[in-house]
């Protein structure tokens, strides 16, 4: 057949994107040079791969079949070369990771700079999102693997703890339980609160642990659906919040202080989330391995 690596991975970038514009711009190629790599492609295989609207193109049903055997071979071929040591400036493409927006600056951050260092030409791709959208970019192979804290119940997850944190109050320093050396949630209902939206994970974990606890926040100003929005909110002075410990850095977020949270004690296991039974492909392999081998502080 007629067609080539670069036809495939033509391909393969518009089925992940569901654009020929930014499928271009993460392959350096024009838009008519990937169209007509697109062109070959079918014309090779003698069917149409892609259905292109007015505002976006999809997958064909042949499409949604063959974009699967397509990874395969790319997965085959990027293997091979990233088994050469002195290859890795040669190696290009796409890893797609989704991850909640409290954990990217503590645990994605550290790692993006030494993948860049060793893989110049790959392309990270970071979707920050609330967690149960994280759990559906993995199953729908938006993404290569996620970094959330949901994952353990699925059946078709797997789900690798990275590391435990605790909730904290984040609050302005002239608050009245600014210089305590830790606050019960009982203590900090007695005051105005910015929480996380009801139906989110993060609120989910902690209405579950406050219930079993008999603790009631009675006094909410207002509801956020993400942690840096809530974080936003308490430096306005709209309330206290209790956020996930990761998501508050001293030195990084002034004015804000953070104040352990007790009675009860609140964690969340923060973990890598992967599909079951699909094998990563190398680079996003070569990523995870170097997640698993930073510390994770704060």
């Amino acid at each position: 057949m007629n067609f080539d690596l670069g036809d495939l991975r033509a391909f393969v970038a518009i089925a992940d994107l569901g654009s020929f514009r930014a499928a271009s711009e993460q392959l350096h190629l024009s838009q008519p040079a990937l169209s007509r790599r697109i062109s070959k492609l079918e014309e090779a295989l003698g069917v149409r791969l892609l259905e292109r609207t007015t505002r976006r193109v999809e997958l064909s049903a042949l499409g949604v079949n063959f974009v699967t055997r397509a990874r395969h071979v790319l997965f085959e071929a990027e293997n091979a070369l990233l088994g050469l040591a002195d290859q890795t400036d040669r190696i290009y493409g796409q890893v797609s990771v989704a991850c909640v927006p409290s954990a990217v600056e503590t645990i994605l951050a550290k790692v993006v700079g030494p993948f860049h260092a060793k893989y110049p030409r790959m392309r990270l791709r970071i979707l920050d999102q609330s967690a149960p959208d994280v759990l559906t970019a993995v199953m729908r192979a938006e993404a290569d693997f996620g970094v959330s804290y949901l994952g353990l119940q699925d059946a078709d997850l797997d789900f690798s703890p990275l590391a435990k944190e605790s909730y904290v109050m984040a609050c302005l320093p002239q608050h009245p339980l600014a210089k305590r050396k830790h606050v019960t949630w009982s203590e900090m209902a007695e005051h105005d609160c910015v929480v996380l939206a009801a139906g989110s994970g993060n609120r989910l974990l902690i209405d579950k642990e406050l219930a079993d606890a008999g603790v009631v926040l009675r006094r909410i100003s207002c509801e956020a659906l993400h942690v840096p929005a809530l974080i936003s909110l308490v430096k306005a002075g709209v309330g206290v919040g209790a956020i996930p410990r990761f998501a508050l850095h001293h030195g990084h977020n002034e004015p804000l202080i953070r104040i352990p949270l007790r009675q009860p004690t609140i964690q969340r296991t923060i973990g890598i989330v992967t599909r079951r039974g699909r094998r990563l492909r190398p680079a996003a392999e070569a990523f995870l391995e170097m997640l698993f081998a930073t510390e994770v502080s704060y």
